[in-house]
């Protein structure tokens, strides 16, 4: 027979009863954001944790399918008013860009004298150059604070203009040199693709102009206009963007405005030898059984801004079939293109000073600073204690009879 003595001598064992205690406590006395506290702390549960809601993403919950018929018959009705919403909002678009076709018509007159005071063919009125600029106001600035210092530093600016028209008399600086190459190298995600061998390219850029697709549903095309050069014969060098601007049938809720869906570029007639886009490399390869060596001369691409002429093309079967690499590439070059469709073209004059990278700094610490002020927020309608009515920051409510 089994000793009855030690089961007994178990249980009189104060240490085991107490160890048993205190477990159960922990299981049924600590709060469940202790226990959840306590369980984050472990590294191994929380790569276990992220691997299983990896694997559900996607995954439906299962509520909907749980419903009654009743309850998804409704559901049916609103996501048909969904579409028609989508379909709605399709049309919102399509007047919007016919608004923007019209005063494309209004800013082209405005864009055509850009370019010939940029390529020195007419010299601005003093009326048109009636704009006040910083260094007048810093001048303005001076004057006020000392006119007599001011009016020595005239005269030396004078008697100095004087020496520089005698020692450049004859030379003439045609329009705004290297404007473009200017506005490209000024701008991060340009200046990434001007290669140092595009610069003397880039130099006779002349214009970028974007025109409007009549035939393709709010298509648009960029236009970079080009003088006599030593490295293409063509004049203008173009770009096409193809866009959807309707719900897609077999995903019509994902419809979310215009998107940019293909892109055609054009053909570069490089003169002989000055096709920066390719280089020619040589290789020496090693035969195996002989062991003699020869070189081979190899063409490849070369990294040039002038790619972006020949951009990947999006395959004729759905966009699920692209890889990453070129759907990252597809998706690079569709920014770029709405960049300097949107951006670039308008303001151009003030990329070249600088003043709309300024602008856009400025813009992006504001967002910074809002979103860390919404961090520390006071969330009244989560102050179980708040009161409105003592609180003087808010308005009286207006009570109608």
């Amino acid at each position: 027979m089994a000793d009855p003595a030690e089961p007994q001598k178990t249980a009189e064992n104060p240490e085991d009863v107490e160890e048993v205690e205190e477990e159960e406590e922990e299981e049924h006395g600590d709060t469940p954001a202790a226990l959840t506290s306590q369980l984050m702390q472990n590294p191994q549960i929380l790569a276990d944790l992220q691997h299983r809601l990896g694997s559900m993403v996607g995954v439906s919950s299962g509520y909907i399918q749980s419903l009654p018929k009743s309850v998804k018959r409704r559901i049916k009705a609103l996501k048909k008013w969904q579409f028609e919403a989508a379909k709605i909002e399709a049309d919102f678009y399509k007047e919007v860009h016919e608004l923007e076709c019209k005063y494309a018509s209004k800013y082209t007159p405005l864009y055509e004298k850009r370019k010939t005071v940029i390529t020195g063919n007419v010299e601005p009125t003093d009326e048109e150059c009636d704009w006040p600029s910083d260094d007048e106001k810093e001048d303005e600035q001076l004057s006020v604070k000392n006119p007599a210092e001011d009016m020595k530093n005239k005269a030396n600016v004078e008697e100095k203009e004087k020496e520089d028209k005698d020692k450049k008399e004859g030379e003439d600086v045609k329009g705004i040199p290297h404007f473009w190459l200017t506005v490209f190298k000024n701008v991060d995600m340009l200046s990434e693709m001007v290669q140092e061998h595009d610069e003397p390219i880039l130099q006779h850029l002349q214009d970028v102009q974007v025109k409007f697709s009549d035939t393709d549903s709010m298509g648009f095309t960029l236009e970079f206009y080009f003088d006599t050069n030593d490295f293409f014969t063509n004049t203008v060098l173009t770009k096409h963007y193809s866009m959807r601007s309707e719900p897609d049938e077999e995903d019509p809720f994902s419809f979310e405005g215009p998107e940019i869906v293909k892109c055609k570029g054009c053909e570069i007639d490089w003169k002989k030898g000055k096709n920066v886009t390719v280089k020619t490399i040589k290789k020496k390869q090693k035969h195996k059984g002989r062991g003699t060596t020869r070189t081979v001369t190899k063409t490849v691409q070369n990294d040039s801004f002038f790619n972006f002429f020949n951009p990947p093309q999006v395959p004729d079967d759905e966009e699920g079939d692209m890889d990453e690499d070129l759907e990252a590439l597809l998706a690079a070059d569709f920014e770029i293109g709405h960049f300097i469709r949107e951006r670039i073209v308008p303001r151009a004059v003030l990329y070249f000073t600088g003043e709309a990278l300024e602008q856009d700094d400025d813009f992006d610490e504001e967002g910074e600073e809002e979103g860390e002020g919404e961090e520390g927020e006071y969330d009244e309608e989560g102050d179980p204690d708040y009161n409105p009515t003592n609180d003087p920051s808010k308005p009286a409510e207006c009570k109608q009879q």
